[in-house]
Parts: structure tokens; sequence; C-alpha cells
């Protein structure tokens, strides 16, 4: 066993056949408990809101069940989950809830409980707004440099970026040049929000930017003149990132030496840049990430780094160092930092399929010790019955094995489907016309040749529906070495709507008598072939004159498409060809 994994803390799996990503876990003191300690808040897409409070005690009795405080099934799937100062007239932290077209408030309240079940938890809500756009990611903090309180910014899938201040919604703005949806995140030193563009560089805009922009209260193209006061959006800065952005972070720094940083989590680079836009460092990466969160460092000048991949791995680096690394039991799509009464650190991951891990990093050793096995003495009598046992099961296997296919029965046999050049005349079909046109038929031709003596060969034809055959099943004579035997069927359209393909398939099923089976094991062959395009459609006169036309320069002759098909070829009307 490793020493360098992810040491299990304490551990839930969430709900069967549910789906989680990275905005569906967050960490705080959501319910106001006053210790400090952090409680665990995952949403899912399937609506359901669990609240956790780990502990390493609970794990011997209850399990997880122990620590889950609160548990809510809400009606709409939960995109995000955050917890923060979101209402004005109070101090306490309260937890937004994102839906894909409504955003939710809610207070977490402890009461104690006068039995042994424990306290009991409730989730009231304090306000909601319902959103007019779906919407994809959020963020929060003290927009405009107000104090005591957060504000929510949320960002739609069609570019609009809809500011929520307490229970009012304050205004709305698009951003220019919008494709995408990329992640969103404020800083709070430069108060200006930062977003990924679908034309893979970040982008940088002031809050007061924004507030003084021109009002979206519906979709404007950025290069239509405004019909409305405000100025044209603009980003202050941008930085060419060349990738898609997977996640984007600002960490708050906790001493003033250290740098203010900008963390962009890039498909196969980590960039690090300042708040000017100017890059501080990059890092390429050799692995696919999948999460990434940067915390305070507790050497001066640096910032520390998890980060998680697809190959299992929990990776930690002091800004291009890597520090440690350890080994998950699942790919994370978020991590979080948070404290428990026990223990201080401790890194909280969710997969997304629902495994929850609360974990430390360490070399705990294995205390587990190979148990002695008892030293006995053989009992030949045993061993050689159960020897003439085993015996017996091979002689069976052996005897048998010819039962199983043989991956050379293309040696037995050999199938050989033709299809003719030109269509039937008369036309073999049982539809003689539809819309007032005969419907073709072709003639396949299938040779069928034995190199080996065969027994009871039957021959089956199989087409996509609406083509059809005059016949579908052949049952053949007895075939001895070198001998052949050929049949012919006709394929035609027996339906008012083209075919899905053009293939069929002939197969043919027979028995080869060998030594030990001499009635012959049974083997299964198959054969494609290809019908041609004149079986299906009819060639029309090109349309002289046209609504719209498009004229294609190319530096190559184009095809002739009498070569392309050349079953239309006698037919056409086009002397050019095309």
């Amino acid at each position: 066993m490793s020493l360098f994994k992810a040491r299990d803390w304490w551990s839930a799996a969430l709900g069967e056949g549910e789906e989680f990503d990275q905005g569906c876990l967050c960490v705080g003191d959501v319910d106001n408990s006053g210790t400090g300690h952090d409680k665990v808040v995952v949403g899912s897409y399937m609506g359901m809101l669990r609240i956790f409070s780990p502990n390493v005690n609970k794990t011997s009795e209850g399990g997880p069940a122990d620590a889950l405080l609160l548990e809510v099934q809400l009606k709409n799937a939960i995109i995000q989950v955050e917890v923060g100062k979101f209402v004005s007239c109070s101090d306490l932290l309260h937890l937004a809830v994102l839906h894909p077209r409504k955003c939710s408030v809610y207070s977490v309240s402890g009461t104690a409980g006068n039995v042994e079940h424990g306290d009991q938890y409730q989730l009231k809500m304090v306000y909601e707004h319902n959103l007019k756009r779906t919407v994809c990611n959020m963020t929060y903090g003290s927009f405009g440099g107000v104090t005591g309180h957060h504000s929510l910014c949320i960002q739609s899938m069609d570019g609009m970026l809809m500011f929520v201040e307490q229970d009012s919604y304050t205004f709305g703005r698009f951003l220019p040049g919008f494709l995408l949806p990329g992640p969103l995140a404020y800083s709070r030193r430069t108060d200006s929000f930062l977003t990924v563009s679908a034309a893979r560089q970040l982008e940088s805009y002031k809050y007061e930017t924004l507030a003084v922009a021109a009002e979206a209260e519906s979709r404007q193209d950025a290069d239509l003149p405004l019909k409305t006061g405000g100025k044209r959006l603009t980003p202050d800065w941008t930085f060419v990132l060349g990738e898609q952005a997977l996640d984007l972070c600002v960490p708050s720094s906790s001493s003033s030496s250290s740098p203010s940083s900008i963390f962009v989590l890039g498909e196969r680079n980590l960039y690090c840049l300042r708040d000017n836009g100017q890059i501080r460092f990059m890092k390429k990466l050799e692995f696919n990430p999948s999460c990434f969160l940067p915390y305070s460092s507790v050497t001066d000048g640096t910032t520390n780094l998890l980060l998680g991949n697809h190959t299992h791995m929990l990776q930690v680096y002091q800004d291009v160092t890597l520090k440690w690394a350890a080994q998950l039991s699942f790919v994370p799509v978020a991590i979080r930092v948070a404290n428990f009464p026990e223990l201080k650190g401790v890194v909280v991951s969710l997969s997304s399929d629902g495994h929850l891990l609360c974990s430390y990093m360490g070399t705990d050793p294995s205390f587990f010790s190979t148990p002695k096995v008892d030293a006995r003495e053989a009992d030949y009598e045993q061993v050689d019955a159960e020897m003439k046992k085993l015996q017996k099961f091979i002689r069976e296997a052996t005897r048998t094995q010819d039962i199983l296919t043989k991956s050379d029965a293309e040696e037995d046999l050999i199938v050989t489907a033709t299809v003719s050049s030109s269509m039937d005349s008369p036309s073999q079909a049982l539809i003689q016309d539809m819309d007032d046109l005969p419907v073709p038929s072709v003639t396949v031709q299938v040779k069928v040749k034995a190199r080996c003596v065969v027994q009871s060969p039957k021959l089956t034809v199989s087409l996509q529906p609406p083509l059809a055959v005059t016949q579908d099943q052949f049952v053949l004579e007895p075939m001895g070495v070198g001998k052949s035997t050929v049949v012919a069927f006709s394929a035609f359209l027996n339906g008012r709507y083209p075919a899905a393909d053009l293939s069929g398939y002939v197969t043919v099923s027979y028995s080869s008598p060998t030594e030990l089976n001499p009635k012959g094991v049974p083997r299964v062959l198959q054969s494609r072939f290809s019908l041609p395009l004149a079986l299906v459609c009819v060639p029309t006169s090109p349309a002289k004159t046209t609504k719209f036309k498009i004229t294609v320069d190319t530096n190559q002759p184009p095809v002739d498409l009498s070569v392309l098909f050349p079953e239309f070829s006698t037919k056409s009307e086009d002397k050019e060809g095309n």
C-alpha cells in the first residue's frame, strides 16, 4: 500500500444516479454556530441539497448518516451553492442556491433536541429571484466597495451578467462578443469581474464600468449603434490564453506581503496573473486537470495550490513547485479546504458521481501484518481425489472444445456477393410504380464455395427497410470440398420513405464435421454488399432559376458527378456533369 495516498478521515456516498460538478460544493459555518467550524454543503443536479458536519467520532456507530445535518429535495436542479452575507439587515451567513431559472437565499438554523436523536436543523427561504434567462454560474462579493454584506453576480447562458443586491435585482449587462459562457470570478482588490470568453482570452470588467454601461433589456448586437444612453461596454484589459479555461479563482491573501494574483486553470496550462493582466508565471501541465483551489501559503510571497487531475491524483504546488502528491480513489470535480473540530485544514473533495471525501495529506504507516499460516501435514488421499477430479474436468473440456466457433471459419467457406451494374429489365419489384414513377430493382448474385465438407447450409439476406428482396431465405444442398453454389435475388424499394442505409448482409449458417463431433460444429459466416443509389433516387434536371446562389472557388478542379455516381451517367441531362 502506498504511503502517498490521501488519508481518508471521513467519507460519504451521496445518492445513487445523481450528478455533481464544480459549483455543487462549498464549505462554511452556514448554521452560524459561532464556533468557526465549517459545514459541508453539497447540491446535486437532481435538486438534492445536503449539509454535513463531518466528525471522525461519528463514523464508528452511525457512519455518514450521523454527520448529515440536513437533506432537502428542491424542485429544480442545483447548479451552484455559496455561503455568504446575502441578507442586508443581518450579519449572519446565509446559503445562496442557484437553479437554472431561479436564485434562492436560505437561512439554516439548528434547534437543540430533547431526545437522543440530536439537534434538528431547518432550511428557511429568506428571498428568491425568478430569472428570465437560463443561467450558468455565479459569483459573490462586496461589489462597489460596500462593506458588511455580499451581492450576487449571475451569468446567463447567453452572456448577460445579472446583479442581485439582497432582495432586489439591480441591473443586467451583456458581455460584448459573447458566444459561450466561461468561468466567472470577482476580485475584491480591484472591484472587477473576471471571465474567460469563447475567444479563449481572459477579460476583466470593473464594477463601475458595468454600472455605467448601456442598459441590457434585450439582446443587442455589439456592432449596432446603441438605442439607449450609457457607454459601450469594453473590457478594462484582456489576456490571450489560447485554450479554454476550466476554472478561475482570485484567492484572498492573508498577508500584505503576498502578491495579488489571478489563477486560471486551462486544459493544458496553469496561469497566474497580476491584477493588471500581466503574467506572473505559467506552468505546462503533463496531465488533464479536473479542478483546482489556490489558498494562502505560510511562506510570504508565494501561493499554495491544490490541483486534481484525471489520473486520480491530488497535487500540492507552491507557485510552480510540486510539494506533495497524493492518490485519490476517484476523479475530483470540486476541492475545498475546511476546518473541523478535530482537524484543521481538511481537504474536502467531490466526484461527479457523488463520492464526498474529507482527507488529509500524510504518511500514516500501515500496521497490518500477515497472519501466520497453520503448518499442517498434507492429506495425500484428499490431494489424489482432487487431482482425479481436475483431470476429469480437463478431459471433458478437451472433448467439447470443437463446439466453440473457430476464428478461421472463413477458411472453410467463401461467400461472395456481387451486385449487378445495371438495373433489371423488366423490374422485379413488387410495387411497379410509385408517384407515377417506375420502381427499379437490381440483381444480387451470391456465390458460396466450400473448402471442406459443409452440412445443412442455409443462406439469409437482411436489408434496412424499406428496402426489400424477392427472396430472403435459401436452403442449400450439402457441399463437398471445392464445390460451389450460386443463388440470385433482386432488391428494390418497398416504401414511400428513403432508406437509412444501402448496405445489405448475406449470412450463411452451416455445420462443419470434425473427428470428435461427426454431426458437425455450427458455424456462421457473413458477407456485406452495397446497393446502388439509383435504386432509391431519381435524377432530375438542375434548376435554371434559383432564389439563392452560392459560388465556391477552389484551387482544384471539381470532381465529375458521373464519376461519383456512375449509375446516373446514362440518364443525366447535364452534359457538363458538374
